[in-house]
């Protein structure tokens, strides 16, 4: 796992949750963190801003996304794959 990316990741997740980075576990959901829908869809978007990528994700309906949303280690491995197919 990337460094960088990951630390990058949850930086933007501890700020939508209003969390310091180090509060923020690789496990936690991000019901668990306090995020609601509008932090996720915000999340995204700085996420988008942050590595220059399009995250495949439908806001209204979620569980038709391809976008590993189930824990901050599947959204830090989804953006690690988004950013690896853009380098490729």
């Amino acid at each position: 796992m990337s460094d960088s990316v990951k630390d990058r990741v949850i930086a933007i997740i501890a700020e939508q949750a209003v969390l310091e980075p180090s509060d923020v576990k690789m496990d936690s959901t991000l019901e668990d963190l306090g995020i609601d829908s509008l932090g996720l869809v915000e999340s995204i978007f700085a996420i988008e801003e942050a590595f220059d990528i399009q995250v495949p994700f439908n806001a209204n309906d979620p569980s038709e996304s391809e976008f590993d949303i189930s824990s901050v280690a599947a959204i830090v491995r989804a953006v690690e794959g988004l950013v690896a197919d853009q380098n490729a």
